[in-house]
């Protein structure tokens, strides 16, 4: 795991952004097309933003992406099939395909679905983010490291549930939905590259806990540390528990 830290939020989006479309256009030079997985959240405004100002034959991309809550409708402001059309799909020309999950559908049955349909497309780059409780997608703590199911059906504790509410998706924690659909942590680490965009001083932590700590599904996302090809890009805020060491 490489730590790439940068001044703010929009240097780390820009070049966190950057590495991810010359990782896409190297793939489909390589092999003619690539799959990809997107991230949700604010944590993710800046990186897409970037992605989607870079010169990339979209027709020639499949996309997944990590998560979605069980029960939301798709015209709710915290949908993450609401987020990815509007701030991705609406701005970039057509995909060859992408796959969207859908919370409204039987979650059981959806989650099927998913996992046949992702074994079928080895990643090539998935973007991520890092919970204020070290989360990687929607696999809170204790996560499960070793199932090897591409997709689960999740409890969200509380601490994500607060912060999904902090960042104003909802207006009470008990508007949060309880259950998610989540990419698995084993299916996130068979990505080719893992290119993880967290901004924030609320998230410093957090990054601490999974930079400094041992491997350990308390501190999920420090599973990365065991991905050959991670980028882990901060900001001096989200950076700052850091010790020195690690800068």
């Amino acid at each position: 795991m490489e730590l790439i830290i940068q001044n703010d939020k929009y240097a780390l989006g820009n070049a966190a952004g950057t590495q991810a479309a010359n990782i896409i256009r190297n793939a489909i030079e390589q092999t003619g097309k690539a799959n990809i997985i997107l991230a949700t959240g604010t944590s993710q405004f800046q990186t897409l933003e970037q992605l989607i100002r870079e010169d990339i034959d979209w027709s020639k991309v499949v996309m997944f992406h990590l998560d979605e809550y069980i029960g939301l409708p798709i015209t709710h402001p915290a949908s993450f099939r609401k987020y990815l059309k509007e701030r991705f799909l609406d701005k970039v020309a057509p995909l060859k395909a992408y796959y969207l999950i859908n919370g409204e559908n039987d979650a059981e049955e959806e989650r099927q679905r998913l996992n046949q349909l992702i074994r079928q497309y080895p990643i090539d780059v998935a973007l991520a983010g890092i919970g204020e409780n070290g989360h990687l997608a929607f696999n809170d703590p204790p996560a499960d490291f070793h199932t090897e199911d591409p997709y689960l059906i999740v409890n969200l504790d509380e601490k994500c549930r607060l912060q999904q509410m902090g960042e104003g998706w909802f207006a009470t924690v008990n508007d949060v939905p309880a259950q998610a659909i989540s990419m698995s942590v084993k299916q996130i680490m068979k990505s080719g590259h893992i290119i993880c965009s967290v901004p924030d001083s609320r998230k410093a932590q957090a990054i601490k806990d999974c930079v400094e700590q041992p491997v350990n599904p308390i501190f999920p996302a420090s599973i990365l540390q065991e991905h050959p090809s991670c980028g882990l890009y901060l900001d001096e805020t989200s950076a700052a528990l850091l010790a020195p060491a690690f800068k």
